[in-house]
């Protein structure tokens, strides 16, 4: 549907994907979602109103995305750098930065305020030799940039030459073409903000090799994470000259440099005349080995277009599985937020299975029969980013299943926030369960159900009691307070995790993770522990006070914290968000918190007074399903109209049109959820909240089934929906069944300008 007003946007260069990509399906429309996808969405500072008013200056009020080439997942994304560093929160590409400083091969994740590790960048030069960053960095235009999910180009003003770069999961290719005769030179550093990287030039294979070590963060921050980033940099032309660098000492014609807390980095140049150059480069977590194997595995020859048709095919074949009729603005919303949501969690094997040990033992593991997944944002992507992928790549969602649980069988526990492939205890929640919960419940990796139930009961009712192991990490935060009092008090600081106190959001959050693991309870007829479970699920009301209506801060004696503002922004029991935010976070038992609140009338008007006061805030995850609570509490048409609101306001198609951190793809799958026309509103129940149309027509492709929801009398301002049928049979509920998308079918809504509120009379649906 058109949007209401203008779309804050600049002119995107649109890449035209070559004729020969065709879909998945034979049955299915030849066409090039790719080409709506702009990966510069995100990558500069917000402009929503909404991110103004609620954000913290800093890295909050940008998306911190940044413009990945590659595939769905792959293994090292590659961006233009405008940033030299791997230091938290510092992104390799601003939009506003205007100095190019090479092609890196990065593990940054995407939309976060983390930090890059394992990195290598490559740039081209000519003249005067210039190793640091920032001063061989050259001027570009964004007039001459070109951005795609498969491909990057851009001109560099200082030296006449355009650099290409195009991706696929574990090696890239490059291609340098100048516009003078001068000796093309090229700098290959292993980024380490540590100083510990290594390089090494083999002149007779016209290769350079390094790596560069990975070091933890949160939990063990600054320890070494156990691997590194491994690189091996094939050229197709002789080197004319070479050398390293250590610091601020360069050494023409030596072959090798250890950094000592120092940088390093390698230099060759080619023959003078020589216009256009080819550099691939394979990665790898493992070895130099690995990272060649990975390489001649992936690329053969020296074909740059191949590289990128192969991309662009793997790409669309992603895209494509949801189809769209629409106009061309909201495609170009809906394809680059789908693009966002399929960056993470990446691959993190090699081609032939080898991958570290989690945990940081240095051993390496062989992933049989999956592809072995990390870097899990799991506070933020289990609302909606892996609810999407389990509709849409279920294979893929079914080998994440396995990794978490590959995890915890090297490590001892079910990770709460597994990024670096290590223990981290960010942020809070123990949202793994609530990942592998809902694939569950939707027949994913169902072979691996009992097992996973063993696994994430340990984490849901065994406190560590090792001092060591739980600083690490492992085990599932001031449990021990939760169990007792069925809150964590203020008294329980939480110190050993990243994000401290926080007692009130964490006791919200584990009431709802112990109902996604009562229903694998059930499931698997462990009746005691779904009773229990279920019991602690409720825990959510011993944080809300009644008589205020508010979650607040609540003592170890049951007393309430008496200085209370319900709007008060990072409040110290509160996780980033306010009291008001947090109070609707009860997404496993909508039903009790309306009677907790007053009952369905005084529930609508603080929901009202929520949104019309402008307290919801759409930048962070906390508040992502409450707009949907209006579906469960019988007036659907205000979910209909506030869900237009939110994407007016809150997205475009400009760098700037992201509200707040992008976080691993959530805020992405959320809006691509949402333009889709449905909303996981609990994942680990099998339904998703109906919302409203953003196009004519939208096909689900699951498997050989297709899903279809078409809205007629579809145009601006219709946003209401009058009446519905399911399969040519009236559907007068706010809800549909993951199988029933699954399985396939016709949704067809008819819309209006104006709200029936006569739709949407049945029940949402209860487990």
């Amino acid at each position: 549907m058109l949007l209401k007003r203008p779309f804050l946007h600049r002119a995107v260069i649109f890449v035209t994907v070559l004729s020969g990509i065709v879909s998945a399906c034979n049955h299915r429309e030849t066409i090039t979602a790719i080409a709506y996808v702009d990966p510069l969405v995100g990558t500069a500072a917000s402009t929503t109103e909404s991110a103004e008013k609620h954000s913290e200056a800093g890295s909050e009020l940008k998306g911190q995305t940044f413009p990945a080439v590659g595939v769905p997942h792959g293994m090292t994304q590659w961006t233009p750098q405008t940033r030299a560093s791997e230091r938290k929160c510092i992104a390799p590409y601003y939009y506003r930065d205007s100095l190019f400083q090479g092609f890196r091969g990065s593990h940054w994740l995407s939309g976060s305020c983390t930090q890059d590790y394992g990195s290598v960048t490559i740039m081209p030069m000519t003249g005067a030799l210039k190793v640091k960053a920032e001063e061989r960095a050259s001027l570009f235009h964004h007039a001459n940039e070109k951005a795609s999910p498969d491909y990057y180009s851009v001109y560099l003003d200082k030296y006449k030459i355009t650099a290409e770069v195009s991706a696929l999961s574990r090696a890239s290719i490059m291609r340098f073409s100048s516009e003078d005769s001068d000796a093309i030179q090229f700098i290959v550093e292993p980024n380490s903000d540590e100083g510990e990287g290594y390089i090494e030039i083999d002149p007779a294979k016209k290769e350079i090799v390094g790596y560069n070590p990975a070091h933890r963060i949160y939990q063990g921050w600054g320890e070494s994470a156990g691997f590194s980033g491994y690189f091996v940099a094939v050229f197709d032309t002789d080197f004319e000259h070479y050398g390293t660098w250590n610091g601020d000492s360069i050494q023409d014609k030596n072959i090798a440099a250890t950094g000592a807390k120092s940088s390093v980095g390698a230099y060759v140049a080619v023959r003078p005349g020589i216009k256009e150059v080819h550099v691939k480069i394979g990665t790898s977590f493992t070895s130099i080995e690995g990272a060649r194997k990975n390489l001649e595995a992936a690329i053969t020859g020296w074909d740059f277009d191949a590289v990128r048709n192969e991309s662009a095919s793997t790409w669309n074949k992603a895209l494509t599985k949801v189809e769209v009729k629409g106009s061309e603005e909201s495609k170009k919303l809906f394809y680059t937020a789908l693009y966002h949501a399929e960056l993470l969690p990446r691959v993190f094997n090699d081609a032939d299975g080898s991958y570290p040990e989690f945990g940081g033992s240095g051993k390496i593991m062989t992933a049989t029969g999956y592809d072995y997944y990390d870097d899990f944002s799991m506070w933020d992507t289990y609302r909606a980013v892996h609810p999407l992928l389990t509709l849409l790549e279920p294979q893929s969602s079914g080998d994440m299943v396995k990794s978490l649980l590959t995890k915890a069988d090297q490590g001892g526990w079910l990770p709460i926030f597994p990024c670096w492939n290590n223990y981290t205890a960010a942020m809070i929640g123990d949202h793994a369960i609530a990942m592998i919960g809902d694939a569950l419940m939707k027949d994913i990796a169902s072979d691996e159900m009992k097992r996973a139930y063993t696994i994430m009961r340990k984490n849901a009712f065994e406190v560590n009691t090792d001092t060591a192991s739980y600083k690490d990490g492992k085990g599932r935060r001031a449990l021990a307070s939760y169990l007792q009092y069925g809150y964590i008090p203020l008294e329980d600081s939480v110190l050993e995790s990243f994000h401290k106190r926080e007692q009130v959001s964490r006791t919200l959050e584990y009431a709802y993770d112990d109902f996604v693991l009562s229903q694998v309870a059930r499931k698997l007829g462990k009746n005691e522990d779904y009773k229990r479970l279920s019991q602690r699920a409720g825990n959510y009301k011993n944080v809300i006070d009644p008589a205020i209506g508010y979650a607040r801060g609540r003592y170890a004696d049951g007393k309430w914290i008496e200085s209370f503002d319900s709007n008060a922004i990072r409040a110290s029991y509160i996780t980033e968000g306010s009291p008001f935010q947090y109070t609707w976070y009860v997404p496993q038992d909508i039903g009790g918190l309306i009677a907790v609140l007053g009952g369905k009338e005084n529930f609508i008007t603080k929901l009202d007074t929520f949104f019309d006061q402008r307290y919801y805030w759409h930048g962070n995850e906390p508040g992502h399903q409450t707009v949907y609570l209006y579906n469960h509490a019988g007036e659907p048409w205000k979910t209909q109209g506030r869900i237009h609101q939110i994407v007016e306001e809150e997205y475009s198609t400009g760098p700037g049109g992201l509200s707040g951190n992008e976080d691993g793809g959530q805020m992405s799958a959320w809006l691509a959820f949402n333009m889709i026309g449905i909303y996981p509103t609990c994942p680990g129940l099998p339904y998703y909240d109906l919302g409203t149309p953003f196009f004519e027509e939208v096909s689900i492709h699951t498997g050989t089934n297709t899903f279809t929801l078409k809205a007629t009398n579809f145009k601006e301002g219709n946003k209401y929906i009058q009446s519905a049928t399911l399969n040519g049979t009236p559907f007068n509920r706010t809800y549909l069944l993951h199988d029933e998308i699954v399985k396939g079918g016709t949704l067809i809504l008819e819309m209006g300008s104006q709200p029936n509120k006569a739709w949407g009379s049945d029940p949402v649906y209860i487990p």
